[in-house]
């Protein structure tokens, strides 16, 4: 019955994109309107969330197993690159990176991550580009905590000083122009 599906196993964590890092606590057998279904039950300590993914469903929702090595550097790599500076409204960045985060990508998180992070010495942020930053920013963090085995506030913390030394050298770039 069921079509080819990812295969996790309890105590995986998984990448859901809408929601970001997840363990799979359980996997159950319900039956709904009569057909029997298979079911991932993935659980979200931060949002205190638990969510029911059919097997049959994963990959089509985008379900993941965590970035490998690779990606993660990739990622990483993004935030020390100089951040892109779009002159279009607020309202369709705003959408633009909403959509980043919610792809699941993790260099695409760490572009918006990049792209809004903000220097002490810079300008104040307005409440919403601070809070999809810190939403992209706890997002990145999540996955770098799982996949180093840290804290989120540690994964956090090795986030933001990658962004201080990077974002200095910008800043002068931006100051000559």
């Amino acid at each position: 019955m069921a079509a080819k599906a990812l295969s996790f196993v309890v105590g995986d964590y998984v990448v859901y994109p809408k929601h970001g890092v997840g363990r799979v606590i359980e996997l159950q057998k319900q039956e709904i309107a009569g057909t029997s279904l298979e079911l991932y039950v993935l659980r979200f300590e931060k949002e205190r969330m638990t969510l029911r993914v059919p097997t049959n469903k994963a990959e089509s929702v985008g379900m993941r197993k965590l970035s490998s090595d690779k990606t993660l550097r990739e990622a990483l790599d993004t935030l020390k690159g100089k951040p892109k500076v779009k002159r279009t409204m607020w309202s369709r960045r705003a959408q633009e990176y909403e959509a980043k985060i919610n792809s699941g990508d993790l260099v695409s998180i760490a572009e918006v991550v990049r792209d809004l992070f903000r220097p002490d010495d810079q300008p104040e942020q307005s409440y919403s580009e601070r809070q999809i930053f810190e939403a992209a920013a706890s997002r990145l963090a999540r996955e770098l905590a799982a996949m180093e085995e840290v804290d989120e506030p540690k994964a956090l913390v090795k986030i933001i000083d990658i962004l201080k030394v990077a974002a200095p050298a910008y800043a002068k770039d931006k100051a000559l122009a």
